[in-house]
């Protein structure tokens, strides 16, 4: 009997070797179906079968060690440093050293920290994936000055111009949010062709976001701007909004709009300096805070401002050591200032004999010349000063001094510096010119920086104090903590003689002899009411003092307020006349 179609079944037993084959044994399987029957093939030309060539597989290329990294990126670096020697030599033959030479001139020495040194744009079109150099035109970092913290950008004309495009600005946006964060000064040098017209609105976007923060940053952290090169267009506004702006003669040139545009739009013919030279600025315009013949002594300035700072609005300015000042005595300005209210004198002697070694930095020293802002010390404590200057135009206030002061008195006022006032003005400038020109406006910007400001503020009247001029200039009214006075004040609403005219213009109309008769008024009026100590009898003064008293009266002065607080007024913010 024949048995078919038998399923193959496995029987499973303990498993173990077999010693000759090496194969598990124990399994038994039933036999494999037949093979099926051979297909024929057809006859026919009998082709040998192609052998396949066979390829070696290609082994990766080898890591590049370590060493070999290190020596590609310090490559790299020495080559971004460096820069192009053709555009480098370029920057040389204009007189003007390179963004890293003169960072190397305002940091400490080994001090400086790059960042976004590898940044390049993304721009694309109008040729420019073709040329996309590491830095994109601007070196930003940080680094110290005189051991502390500050936050830098230094254009750098050699790449495209120095023009700001998109990574250039968001490069400059990086390092002034940290400057924020950190409460560090921010310092940028500008040496730019303006917005980089190949990236188009994103070069706007760029200004827009570097401008917001200016304004976040203001009254928060100190910003300082130095041109050293074209800042034109919309890199003017920045500098604008900074609080201290450094330019170098013959070199800077500050613009919203160059000398071709004007030429086209007006006809006038323009240089570039004429247009927006340092000394347009220095001493037209009052945007130039300080005007330099060189680089050198430019950054050098700037390393000196920033030794007068705080870091930012939580900090007190730095002290300096102590100049035992409470007891120094100064009989020579008692010979500085001569008696006679008409007669002229250089304030800066003043300023000279009360502050510490005489040393004072003078901002906008060829703008409004009528009145002086300075920073100083008094017994190592920063101060600053505005007074008036009897040597331009009798120490008037007009426009241009009522807005140098205002923002002067704003900035020290941000920034927790005592503000010391030396007094000796006639009163407003009178004319059409000045009333055209908004005086009571801009005048009212002075009143209103100095009644909202709460940091410790001595006034010191010299000699003449007359009209609003006195009320303006920090009197008690308004404000002021101290006031003290030589033996020589005379506060008014006018001079004698001005008063006199008035009051008795019908008496000196009909006199047979009016120049003795104004004589003898004027002699009564002034026993009267311009006395001395006419303003300490009502507590408008606090004490009459020796002018050899000054520096000493001042040093206790300030040593008293010291520790001055003064709430603030809970509001969203005042509305400035501006």
């Amino acid at each position: 009997m024949t048995i078919t179609n038998i399923d193959p079944v496995v029987v499973t037993v303990p498993r173990r070797r077999d010693p000759e084959r090496g194969a598990p044994a124990g399994r038994v399987a039933a036999p494999a179906p037949p093979a099926p029957p051979a297909v024929p093939v057809p006859a026919g030309p009998q082709t040998a079968p192609r052998a396949t060539p066979q390829t070696a597989p290609q082994a990766p290329p080898p890591s590049p060690s370590m060493r070999t990294l290190r020596e590609r990126r310090d490559a790299l670096r020495d080559e971004i440093v460096a820069g192009t020697r053709a555009a480098v030599d370029r920057q040389h033959a204009l007189g003007k050293r390179t963004a890293r030479e003169r960072l190397a001139l305002l940091l400490d020495e080994g001090s400086f920290v790059e960042i976004d040194m590898y940044r390049r744009h993304q721009a694309h079109g109008l040729g420019m994936e073709r040329r996309r150099p590491h830095t994109d035109g601007v070196v930003t970092g940080s680094g110290t000055i005189h051991g502390r913290r500050v936050f830098v950008y230094a254009q750098d004309f050699t790449i495209f111009g120095g023009s700001l495009g998109e990574a250039h600005a968001v490069k400059i946006q990086k390092v002034m949010d940290l400057a924020v964060s950190t409460g560090s000064p921010f310092i940028g040098i500008n040496d730019s062709g303006g917005a980089r017209i190949q990236e188009g609105v994103m070069s706007l976007n760029g200004y827009g976001g570097i401008f917001q923060r200016n304004v976040q940053a203001s009254g928060v952290i100190p910003q300082i701007s130095v041109v050293l090169g074209p800042c034109a267009g919309g890199a003017a506004y920045s500098t604008a909004l900074a609080d201290f702006t450094f330019m170098v003669r013959d070199a800077a040139q500050l613009y919203l709009t160059g000398p071709d545009v004007v030429e086209a739009v007006s006809g006038q013919r323009v240089t570039h300096d004429e247009l927006g030279g340092a000394q347009v600025h220095g001493t037209r315009s009052g945007i130039a805070t300080f005007v330099h013949d060189d680089e050198e002594t430019c950054l050098e300035d700037v390393r000196y401002l920033v030794s007068m700072l705080p870091a930012n609005n939580l900090e007190l300015p730095p002290r300096g050591p102590s100049r035992d000042a409470a007891s120094d005595l100064r009989p020579r300005l008692a010979e500085i200032v001569p008696v006679e209210p008409n007669k002229p004198y250089d304030m800066r002697q003043v300023l000279a004999e009360v502050v510490d070694d005489g040393e004072f930095m003078e901002l906008h020293e060829g703008w409004a010349g009528n009145v002086i802002c300075a920073l100083a010390r008094i017994d190592g404590e920063v101060v600053g000063v505005v007074a008036n200057q009897p040597l331009v135009l009798a120490g008037v206030l007009d426009v241009a001094a009522s807005q140098k002061a205002a923002r002067f008195v704003r900035f020290c006022d941000a920034f927790s510096i005592p503000l010391v006032t030396l007094v000796d003005v006639p009163g407003f400038l009178p004319g059409t010119d000045q009333e055209y020109a908004g005086i009571i406006r801009h005048g009212a910007k002075l009143l209103y920086a100095y009644c909202e400001a709460t940091v410790p503020r001595v006034q010191v009247i010299l000699r003449k104090a007359y009209g609003g001029a006195y009320i303006v200039m920090d009197s008690r009214s308004i404000g002021t903590d101290l006031s003290l006075a030589w033996p020589t004040n005379e506060i008014a609403v006018m001079g004698a003689e001005g008063a006199v005219n008035v009051i008795h213009r019908r008496e000196l109309a009909s006199a047979a002899d009016p120049a003795a008769l104004r004589a003898e008024l004027v002699a009564e009026y002034s026993r009267q009411l311009v006395h001395p100590h006419y303003a300490a009898e009502r507590g408008l003064v606090d004490d009459v003092i020796d002018p050899a008293h000054t520096r000493s009266a001042l040093a206790r002065g300030l040593a008293m307020l010291r520790d001055k607080r003064r709430p603030a007024v809970q509001r969203k913010h005042g509305n400035v006349p501006l």
